[in-house]
């Protein structure tokens, strides 16, 4: 294939990274949206992230276990090209899904916002595919060694539609961002905003995913494209996976139990309620422990999780995606007025109403797209003295792309603030000089201080501190990544898909926290992002020393 063929078909390629980022970061407005509309408490709300998120864990699951019945890789065997386009064809259904379970709801129906988890399930089992064919696609297309600087440029992409989701999200379904709190639960109640705006939004994603998947299926210049590597079974890796989601399934059976059951809630069912979700958390951990240290005393039947830095890779993955989706899905809540009443009124927080929490959230998931621009220099093969030039200029170009999606939303004072974030990163960047350990470790650091500030300092300054969590998550994706799959050899394509399945993060971390606001109180919630930085740092440290006494250079 000619470069500019590989060119053409990575342009096709990286319109899937968009819808991933516009709906997931979507999720954002369309949770406070939801607590609202459908009456439910922080827990229910963050359940969208759950069934979202879940659905990739379950997706890429389900691939292994079929793929380990019929001893050969059934994602390889359709090839990379028909796994998205069944993966669009899939979420397209979703959002079908998502349109017929809304017609007639009313407000305060609790019925039909499960069923609207269950229509978002189906859009993420779609992603789940996607992700897992498109990932290792942009890597077969052009020189290996360019591969991680491909899915830079390609996140950057899925960052951009981060960035404008919200934002257009937010026009669709509240129209305005004028109205007051109060005004905004009169329209809801009056019907006058309805989940029609939904049906509306969904319809056009849903022929959007139609578009896409006839896009690659006609597209000449797209190759089916499939590894050479044969599948690899790993019979006590899929065990310790299948017990894995029993226990989740269990626990959050008995959480949903509760809410179903239960006429009136007290301290005793919230504590029940947030034990039940800390042993899902705990099984996680637990769970890819026992497979570390069986793995490590005889190693066959494990596959891919035989490899100490894909073990630790693992949890990395998982508490990554956790921390990132929870710090911007319980944003919202944070910013409510309804909240900022009751427990937060002396932290001089910004008080903002659903409509208007669209150009937070977008600042905050910009943050992820300002990075990864950053990442994906590389790519184009700059002389040093111009790469240390678009080091700092390519941020705030980023950011002026942000600051035009939401034209005039933001005092110069915020502009500020978020400015100096920013050159906090480029500092980052400096000192890390493209080395995936130094960039964990020093972004891990940021993470961990911007949490803690975020969490007990007091008005914008603690604002910006969680929002600049954006920045620091941006670029550690591809750092986790690609320091867990080396040294796997034939394993790589199985520990990737292992990775994959670990974006369950998304669905059991913001859960958490939501939780923790409910019994407590959301700013406080935010401490579990500290512990997420703080595995994060543990990763860089530990897996140092585990590629250093395998021989693996990992710079």
């Amino acid at each position: 294939m000619t470069t500019q063929n590989n060119n053409s078909a990575l342009a096709t390629l990286v319109t899937v990274f968009f819808f991933w980022g516009f709906i997931a970061a979507s999720n954002g407005v369309f949770i406070p949206f939801c607590k609202t509309y459908f009456n439910i408490d922080q827990f229910q709300s963050q359940l969208v992230d759950f069934a979202f998120y879940g659905a990739y864990y379950i997706g890429a699951l389900l691939l292994f276990i079929l793929s380990s019945s019929v001893k050969k890789d059934i994602l390889n065997n359709w090839g990379y090209k028909n796994g998205i386009v069944y993966g669009l064809l899939l979420s397209a259904f979703g959002a079908a899904v998502m349109y017929v379970v809304v017609i007639g709801a009313q407000q305060g129906q609790t019925q039909v916002f499960y069923l609207v988890l269950l229509a978002l399930f189906i859009v993420g089992l779609g992603f789940s595919i996607q992700q897992t064919a498109a990932n290792p696609f942009a890597i077969a297309l052009g020189e290996p060694s360019k591969g991680s600087h491909r899915l830079n440029l390609a996140g950057g992409i899925n960052s951009f539609g981060t960035t404008i989701g919200p934002v257009v999200v937010s026009f669709i379904i509240f129209g305005s961002a004028s109205w007051t709190t109060e005004e905004l639960a009169n329209k809801i109640s009056t019907n006058e905003i309805t989940l029609t705006t939904v049906q509306t939004l969904y319809i056009g994603v849903g022929a959007l995913f139609l578009l896409a998947a006839a896009l690659f299926y006609f597209s000449k210049k797209l190759p089916s494209l499939k590894s050479i590597e044969p599948f690899e079974p790993a019979n006590k890796a899929r065990n310790i996976l299948i017990l894995l989601t029993v226990i989740i399934a269990v626990c959050f059976t008995l959480i949903f139990r509760t809410y179903t059951d239960v006429v009136e809630v007290t301290d005793a069912i919230e504590n029940k309620r947030l034990i039940l979700l800390f042993v899902s958390l705990l099984a996680v951990i637990f769970c890819v422990w026992i497979a570390y240290s069986n793995a490590s005393k005889k190693s066959k039947g494990w596959g891919a999780m035989k490899y100490p830095q894909l073990i630790l890779g693992m949890l990395a993955i998982f508490t990554y995606v956790g921390v990132e989706v929870t710090i911007g899905s319980n944003l919202g809540e944070l910013l409510k007025k309804s909240v900022a009443e009751t427990n937060l009124n002396t932290l001089g927080l910004p008080i903002l109403n659903d409509a208007q929490l669209a150009p937070y959230i977008s600042l905050y998931w910009g943050g992820l797209m300002i990075g990864r621009w950053v990442g994906a220099i590389t790519v184009f093969n700059p002389s040093k003295g111009l790469k240390k030039w678009l080091l700092i200029l390519v941020p705030y170009v980023a950011f002026g792309v942000i600051l035009l999606v939401n034209f005039d939303d933001y005092t110069v004072k915020e502009i500020l603030l978020f400015a100096i974030c920013i050159a906090v990163q480029i500092i980052g960047f400096f000192l890390a000089k493209d080395k995936p350990i130094a960039t964990l470790k020093i972004f891990s650091i940021l993470g961990v201080l911007g949490m803690l500030i975020g969490t007990f300092a007091h008005g914008q300054f603690a604002l910006y501190a969680l929002l600049s969590g954006g920045l620091f998550c941006s670029i550690m994706w591809p750092c986790i990544f690609s320091l867990s799959i080396a040294g796997l050899g034939k394993y790589t394509s199985q520990g990737s898909a292992f990775l994959i399945m670990m974006i369950l993060g998304g669905a059991i971390i913001p859960p958490v926290q939501g939780k923790l606001a409910d019994i407590f109180n959301i700013q406080i919630s935010y401490l579990i992002a500290v512990v997420c930085f703080g595995y994060l740092l543990f990763y860089a440290l530990k897996t140092k020393s585990v590629l250093t006494k395998q021989g693996i250079d990992y710079n």
